[in-house]
């Protein structure tokens, strides 16, 4: 092979010598390439087609990114002019993480200044409109977290007068009187006015002595609601294995005597004996009259003073002591529970039942329960966990009804003792006696008005049990199930109803009214005699 450059042309020989091939390039010096000369080299343009194809995608992609998202990146054109053509325009970087740092630093700017009220009354209503004016009018991040701010303000306050509005609403709803059972007291009233039969006595001359036997099942009941009495002694009577040795004493206030003793002599509860006694008709001793009428003005001036506070704080508070507050919760029945040896001065024993109470399963053993020295048998709690060695406390622990902040209540008390479900109680009555515990309960009412009302929180169940601790005998929780009045009603597992001796409505959600959950209601409405014309008359359909 051989090799010729000529010197006075751009002109390279290869030859080869063993047969006549080769191969030449020439380019004269000095002159231009002309039309014929210009060759395009598609080998050479293809590899630049190549790389074209792939970034301009990406190119266009990431600048549609930017024209997009960039008026929150940037505060000015300059900064918007680095940040869009930067090293960033190609590589990015965290702009997540860029974006998040700066909306967090702008709502804690926006959480350090106050939002005017009148800022507040013009926010957004919902976030749909949020998103409209954010979008219409371009706010940078910080306006964005005060308009936020002020439109949670907003709502949030909504949401406080409603949950406020919801409170007094249902409250007004658990003490108002359904128009069918005001109508069921007024047509009794009037059957007892006029029939002779209505006004037959309770219970009939020859059975007077088996309300001072000591040998028979006294249950007591205080309630001026016609209705629930007739199904807690109904049932009570029917799911007795001895009702011919239970006696009901159902004690009422002088408005109710009449319609309630109507109501009973017209429908028996043989072979039961059932007495209805007015208060009217009680002669106590003068000393138990003053006791009496001290107890009830130390519950209207807490109840008073209860009620004043949450007037002054309703700003803050949300009601929480509204279902407290009721008109019955200073009432003289309420607090005459307290004075049952003095009711009953012949009995040793009684079951106390409140009214909105179904019974279930026979009583009768609770006479023959041996409270071991105790004044009063109660369910207290139960043990649950996988080894059966947790304590829950039913009735609620001390700690959520006695103020341990004060050393009067601290140094006197465990704040870990549970509390005792009330509504249903077995009471050894001489037993009370001796512990004198209801001179006690007097005096811790004294202590509570003497310390600016600071020893429990509100309601009637506090005093009882700070008198009644270390007098209680806890029973079985299957004797007593109470809590299906209170909300949510989903609290109360209706796996445990069918088990239980005793179901108590304890709570506002009475099964008599609209706002009681409609399958407890259904449970309650069972007993309910809808045979009786009075019943029917004045359409009571629960």
């Amino acid at each position: 092979m051989h090799l010729y450059i000529a010197p006075g042309a751009k002109r390279v020989t290869i030859s080869s010598l063993g047969g006549g091939c080769s191969c030449e390039a020439t380019k004269a010096a000095g002159k231009k390439d002309g039309p014929s000369n210009r060759r395009f080299s598609f080998r050479s343009a293809l590899p630049t087609i190549l790389i074209a194809g792939v970034l301009l995608p990406f190119v266009f992609i990431r600048a549609a990114f930017v024209a997009l998202d960039g008026a929150s990146r940037c505060s000015s054109n300059n900064h918007c002019f680095g940040w869009r053509f930067g090293p960033q325009f190609l590589w990015g970087g965290d702009t997540s993480l860029r974006l998040g740092n700066e909306l967090v630093r702008a709502l804690m700017e926006a959480q350090e200044e106050g939002v005017e009220g009148s800022a507040v009354e013009a926010a957004p209503k919902s976030f749909s409109d949020l998103v409209a004016d954010v979008t219409a009018n371009q706010y940078d991040l910080k306006t964005f977290a005060l308009k936020t701010k002020a439109m949670l303000l907003k709502m949030d306050s909504k949401a406080r007068i409603a949950r406020k509005g919801e409170s007094i609403y249902r409250n007004l709803a658990t003490i108002g009187i359904p128009k069918s059972m005001h109508c069921l007291s007024l047509r009794l009233a009037e059957e007892y006015s006029v029939n002779a039969l209505a006004r037959a006595p309770l219970p009939p001359p020859e059975f007077i002595s088996h309300l001072t036997d000591r040998t028979r099942h006294h249950i007591a009941l205080l309630t001026d609601n016609i209705l629930a009495a007739a199904v807690a002694v109904s049932t009570a009577m029917t799911s007795s294995s001895e009702p011919q040795k239970m006696v009901f004493h159902i004690l009422t206030d002088k408005k109710t005597y009449g319609p309630m003793h109507a109501w009973f002599a017209l429908n028996p509860v043989t072979p039961a004996v059932v007495e209805v006694k007015g208060l009217h008709q009680f002669e106590w001793p003068t000393e138990v009259n003053v006791q009496v009428m001290k107890t009830v003005e130390a519950h209207r001036m807490i109840w008073e003073h209860h009620y004043h506070r949450s007037r002054r704080e309703m700003e803050e508070e949300e009601y929480s002591d509204l279902e407290a507050l009721i008109p019955g919760s200073f009432s003289l029945l309420n607090h005459l529970r307290i004075f049952l040896p003095e009711l009953f001065p012949k009995l040793d024993r009684i079951v106390f039942l409140d009214d909105d109470v179904i019974v279930q399963r026979d009583l009768s053993p609770l006479w023959s329960l041996n409270l071991k020295g105790k004044a009063n048998g109660a369910v207290i709690g139960s043990f649950d966990g996988d080894e059966g060695n947790q304590l829950t406390c039913l009735g609620g622990k001390f700690s959520e009804h006695l103020n341990f902040s004060n050393p009067i209540i601290s140094e006197a008390f465990n704040v870990n003792s549970c509390g005792w479900l009330h509504g249903m109680n077995i009471f050894n009555l001489r037993q009370w006696r001796r512990e004198n515990i209801t001179q006690k309960y007097l005096q811790w009412l004294k202590l509570n008005i003497e310390s600016g009302f600071t020893l429990w929180r509100m309601g009637s169940l506090p005093p009882a049990l700070l008198a009644f601790d270390g007098h209680m005998y806890p029973i079985d929780p299957s004797w007593h199930i109470a809590g299906l009045g209170q909300f949510p009603h989903s609290r109360v597992q209706t796996v445990n109803l069918e088990s239980a001796a005793v179901v108590h409505f304890s709570g506002p959600a009475k099964p008599w009214l609209e706002i009681g959950s409609p399958d407890l209601r259904t449970l309650w409405r069972a007993h309910v005699n809808f045979s009786s014309k009075f019943i029917r008359c004045c359409r009571i359909m629960l």
